[in-house]
């Protein structure tokens, strides 16, 4: 099998959008600016959604469902967060077609089916989810209100990427409302350290947890907490969101609760959310020039099998062994494939479950069944070595759990070089056309000179990082006072 795939430092960009349609990910649809994610991606970000799932319920969230379409008065209720998404929105107008008199066998909007109130496709769900929370809470008694849908959303984007930025694309989204304002700030905690939780542990993909600046913020929070990636080209992925919303959307939708004395009070809230843009940050961050490589936790298959054979007889006497195998790893819950077609040969095989990403790859051959050993190749490292079939599962479970630690520890590695500290605008340029990376800079506070760094660099503030030193100092930009450093990067 022929990779063919160009080389990441020869153009990451063209690396990238090769490898998510060669690997079986993802490909682009007949809509523009639409993907159609292939069974194998699909099952990789399957594996996603379950452990998000779980690690949402284990946090007291149940999941519901709302309605893709919101009407425009509604939408407009809370106006900031209506214009930071009117751009990106797609408004249904009317309700049907009709034949074209003037063109046989072509449709035409029927003029006459004009809605009363024009639908938003949703860009995202607060104005339908608080519209319905004001039937949901009268009383103290009925917060917190913990929910979560997954659904998709529709946001208009002019220039795409597989998986980094369609106009339709899959995510969920948590809406939850609450008595105080603390325990809306602590629940928009939470959620980022689930977040944090889930790409590290999971992942495998180290992140750094922080505030956005206001300009950065999502349209209608009062504060967004945020997890910043790094790439292996040194730009930065936005990898997850959690917005303490304050009582904006509470207001506009007057969702209000009879306190314990009685008091009429407006709910605080918070929104979260994570989408598919996950799976660019899983094939970006550890994927080289051979294709995937899939961090065992989300791999949809650990292990694979290949048989080495030339005759029926061989191929019998080891599909005996690799299913024995197989039905051992099932055992373990570690999930396996046993290659046994017999269309291709084992050298396509190999190249085909590399490129795919499979951590695991066991070889077994007439030689391998006379000497009690197997052929165990790593994708991380393209490493092999030949190991005694006693034992084999326990090793190949421990060696799952080495991949996933190694991937992670690589990862954070590159991304600790790629944090450069620099004192004025000259090496603020250097740094981030030469290393890239995140660049740790002091900056006056204001929206002006964030804005004027962006226009001269397209670099963007991707956080204010929780643990950052408070430490006086000077603008990289205009020399003015700064408390601290914030972390600027070019983003996807």
């Amino acid at each position: 099998m022929s990779k063919n795939l160009t080389k990441r430092l020869e153009d990451y960009s063209k690396w990238y959008n090769e490898l998510v349609v060669k690997a079986d990910l993802a490909e682009n649809s007949g809509v523009r600016g639409c993907m159609v994610i292939k069974p194998y991606g699909y099952a990789i970000w399957e594996k996603m959604q379950a452990e998000l799932d779980r690690m949402f319920k284990e946090t007291g969230h149940s999941n519901a469902y709302f309605p893709l379409f919101v009407p425009k008065s509604m939408f407009e209720a809370e106006e900031k967060n209506a214009e930071g998404f009117a751009k990106e929105c797609a408004i249904v107008t009317h309700y049907r077609l009709k034949n074209d008199p003037d063109k046989p066998g072509k449709l035409m909007v029927d003029p006459n089916a004009k809605l009363e109130e024009e639908l938003i496709v949703r860009p995202t769900s607060e104005a339908i989810i608080w519209s319905t929370y004001k039937n949901w809470v009268q009383s103290y008694r009925d917060l917190p209100l913990l929910i979560n849908q997954w659904a998709n959303v529709v946001r208009w984007e002019m220039r795409t990427r597989l998986f980094l930025r369609t106009a339709e694309f899959l995510w969920q989204e948590g809406h939850t409302a609450h008595a105080t304002k603390a325990e809306a700030i602590a629940e928009s905690e939470k959620m980022m350290n689930v977040y944090a939780d889930f790409a590290e542990n999971f992942m495998a993909i180290p992140v750094i947890k922080g505030l956005k600046t206001e300009t950065e913020r999502f349209a209608g929070a009062e504060e967004t907490y945020c997890i910043e990636a790094l790439m292996q080209d040194g730009k930065a992925l936005q990898a997850g969101t959690s917005h303490f919303l304050g009582q904006n959307f509470a207001k506009a939708f007057d969702v209000k609760f009879a306190n314990q004395e009685g008091k009429q009070e407006h709910v605080w809230g918070t929104s979260w959310g994570v989408s598919t843009r996950l799976m660019g940050a899983l094939v970006m961050t550890h994927s080289d020039d051979n294709g995937l490589v899939l961090p065992p936790n989300l791999a949809p298959i650990q292990v694979v099998i290949v048989p080495i054979f030339k005759t029926d007889e061989e191929f019998e006497k080891i599909s005996a062994v690799a299913n024995d195998l197989a039905a051992q790893f099932r055992k373990m819950r570690i999930s396996v494939k046993y290659d046994d077609r017999t269309t291709q040969k084992p050298g396509f095989k190999f190249a085909e479950w590399e490129l795919k990403g499979v951590p695991v790859r066991i070889a077994i051959g007439p030689k391998d069944l006379e000497n009690g050993t197997f052929e165990v190749a790593r994708r991380d490292t393209l490493t092999k070595e030949a190991k005694s079939a006693d034992g084999i599962a326990d090793y190949v479970n421990g060696l799952l759990s080495q991949i996933q630690d190694d991937l992670f520890a690589k990862a954070l590695q590159y991304r600790d070089t790629h944090i450069t500290e620099v004192s004025n605008f000259e090496e603020f340029k250097e740094v981030l056309e030469g290393k890239g990376g995140f660049i740790a800079a002091h900056w006056d506070g204001t929206a002006e000179t964030e804005e004027k760094i962006k226009e001269l660099t397209k670099a963007t503030i991707r956080c204010i990082a929780l643990d950052r030193k408070e430490e006086a100092g000077s603008c990289v930009f205009t020399g003015k006072p700064s408390v601290g450093r914030v972390l600027f990067a070019k983003a996807y």
